[in-house]
């Protein structure tokens, strides 16, 4: 389980063992006590993972991409774009004169 996640749920389980023992009478059993040290426990857990976490070196920023080079056309690429284009302005041209 992450720190973090850890840290919350500690977190939930000692403010409910708080409340447990606000609305417990104090002379039952030494019930109490026992909820009492459980608490104890829990705050001293959450404690441990608290400086765990403080320890855990923060992790590196992403490498940054190098930068890239402008795309360029070859003398062969830049040539068939230009008769696909002589081709395509051919057949509208037929095309306009049918009609």
């Amino acid at each position: 389980m992450k720190a973090k996640k850890a840290l919350k749920r500690l977190a939930k389980a000692e403010t409910l063992l708080a409340n447990v023992l606000d609305q417990y009478p104090a002379g039952k059993n030494g019930l109490r006590d026992l909820l009492d040290s459980a608490k104890a426990s829990v705050a001293q857990a959450r404690a441990a993972i608290d400086v765990e976490v403080a320890v855990t070196p923060a992790k590196k920023a992403p490498a940054q991409a190098k930068q890239a080079k402008p795309g360029r056309l070859s003398e062969a690429g830049r040539k068939r774009i230009s008769l696909a284009a002589k081709k395509r302005w051919a057949a509208v041209r037929r095309v306009n004169k049918t009609a």
